[in-house]
């Protein structure tokens, strides 16, 4: 018996190394408004985004918003990417819960990639359009 409990014990141990790293939370009053936007279905097999009027408010604007750098290509610098709330490591389109809302961002010069948490500053774009781009885009943008 005591040799089952020695290797339960063992056992037990390695799971716990093997946690996942927790990130850094980097939510702020401007991802609470970007993830207002919400899709309601308005015919069968047709649904359309609805930005409530204080995320509409930022439209246009210029914002500082902290994420995390998603790479859409291969390679160390980017100047063109997708920005989230969670880390890749924490892989958006995978797992549990809904996918988080991201931001395509297209910067003034390019960034380095990194995985930890950097601030941009940019113009965000609402694409209420309905086309199958992103949803939002942050032009111009620079790190802080």
């Amino acid at each position: 018996m005591k040799k089952y409990i020695t290797v339960l014990l063992i056992l037990i141990s390695f799971t716990a190394v093997a946690q996942v790293k927790v990130h850094t939370d980097m939510r702020t009053p401007t991802w609470n408004l970007i993830g207002l936007k919400y899709d309601k279905q308005v015919k069968p097999l047709v649904w359309q985004a609805v930005f409530p009027p204080a995320l509409k408010a930022i439209d246009n604007k210029i914002i500082e918003i902290p994420g995390y750098i998603i790479p859409t290509k291969v390679g160390n610098s980017f100047s063109e990417f997708m920005f989230s709330i969670v880390p890749i490591t924490s892989c958006p389109y995978c797992g549990t819960g809904d996918i988080p809302s991201m931001i395509e961002v297209k910067t003034l010069k390019p960034i380095t990639w990194t995985e930890e948490p950097i601030t941009l500053k940019g113009k965000l774009i609402i694409n209420g359009s309905g086309d199958s781009r992103s949803t939002f885009f942050l032009l111009d943008a620079i790190k802080r």
